[in-house]
């Protein structure tokens, strides 16, 4: 018998909606029969093939997370796609950070936090990444300031990274300073090709 395919995306703020929605569509694009469902406690990380951390405010989703005994657990999941935000929570250091700011230290990428300015320096543009062409929506983005030698980059905006990806032994990290979420699943879809193998 089959395992069951299971998507978790991380719910105590940000674009949970649109991320579920994004991954749904994304699965049914890609003809797979995938569950997604919002992670809120430890016990619902259990079983996840991947897991997609939303935007909001990074020292905030640490505290949740930390609240709810989740941290050592969510560092084990083999497949994390951090947008905003979660791409905040994957990067191993961080500019700017709070004095008790963690985040999960997978890729090896330094990062800005709120780089781009406030939520009235909101912006959005149309961006050709090596996925396809994608119209970016970019709110109190973060900016990828230096990547690793084993980061592969997937998008620039004006000669700056705004996209990567990493692999480690089993381990898959996707990360995004903008929200995909709101204008396409390619970012989605090629998540779930990643980690299925398709």
């Amino acid at each position: 018998m089959m395992k069951l395919r299971k998507i978790g995306v991380l719910a105590f703020h940000g674009d949970v909606i649109e991320h579920i929605e994004a991954t749904k569509q994304a699965a049914k694009n890609l003809h797979l029969n995938i569950k997604v469902i919002p992670v809120r406690t430890k016990e619902s990380l259990h079983n996840l093939d991947a897991l997609i951390i939303p935007g909001g405010e990074s020292t905030t989703l640490h505290k949740l997370c930390e609240r709810e005994d989740m941290w050592e657990d969510m560092k084990r999941i083999r497949n994390i796609f951090g947008t905003c935000a979660g791409a905040i929570m994957l990067a191993k250091m961080i500019h700017h950070k709070t004095p008790d700011q963690k985040t999960l230290e997978r890729m090896d990428i330094e990062i800005d936090r709120n780089a781009y300015g406030r939520q009235t320096e909101s912006f959005d543009k149309d961006v050709k990444t090596s996925l396809g062409n994608i119209h970016t929506v970019f709110i109190r983005a973060p900016r990828i300031k230096k990547v690793g030698k084993d980061v592969k980059i997937l998008a620039k905006n004006e000669g700056e990274t705004i996209a990567c990806e990493q692999k480690i032994d089993n381990h898959y990290y996707l990360a995004a300073c903008f929200h995909p979420e709101l204008t396409s699943t390619i970012f989605h879809e090629y998540f779930l090709k990643k980690i299925y193998r398709i």
